[in-house]
């Protein structure tokens, strides 16, 4: 699925984000920025030890922000780490879903990065159920793209055809026009 924000293109598709062949790919990291399970550890280990490595001197990661780094043996060419909180049921949570899709899409205009992957940031071992992170991860996307041209595509990597239909649905209600 793919809908236009101004210029920028804005897709939905179901696969594995550490074959993406963007510029930068996000990983749903933790605060240590040092690897763990799911998308982190499957961004680490096809990146390769020198991830790891760089990853060590950037002194971790506060909670709703975001840290570059190179891509190593990724097809992509940076990795940004991007720390989303662990659900607890409040409107924090938003706000730092919100902030940390933010936070990943300035550090790729700062760095000339036009085209970026994301997966679903806090949906898996952090708990945040897909349904409600969905339209906050999308409307912090598209808000940041009606005000940023020079990114020209945002793709999000959902893993499985749930987390594909959870995200189109959102996606649908928030652009129902395109």
């Amino acid at each position: 699925m793919q809908v236009h924000v101004n210029e920028s293109i804005l897709e939905l598709v179901e696969g594995d984000i550490t074959q993406q062949e963007t510029e930068a790919i996000v990983n749903a990291a933790n605060s240590s920025l040092l690897g763990g399970g799911g998308v982190d550890g499957a961004i680490h280990r096809a990146a390769g030890p020198e991830l790891l490595a760089e990853c060590r001197t950037l002194g971790g990661c506060p909670v709703g922000e975001a840290r570059i780094t190179q891509g190593y043996r990724l097809k992509a060419r940076y990795v940004i780490h991007a720390v989303g909180p662990i659900y607890r049921g409040t409107p924090r949570d938003a706000e730092l879903l919100a902030s940390v899709h933010r936070h990943a899409l300035k550090l790729a205009s700062e760095h000339g990065i036009a085209s970026v992957a994301f997966p679903a940031i806090s949906t898996g071992a952090y708990g945040y159920p897909m349904e409600e992170a969905a339209p906050v991860a999308l409307g912090a996307v598209v808000d940041y793209l009606r005000h940023h041209p020079e990114i020209r595509l945002v793709r999000f990597v959902l893993f499985g055809r749930r987390a594909y239909q959870i995200y189109a649905a959102a996606l649908k209600a928030l652009v129902p026009d395109d």
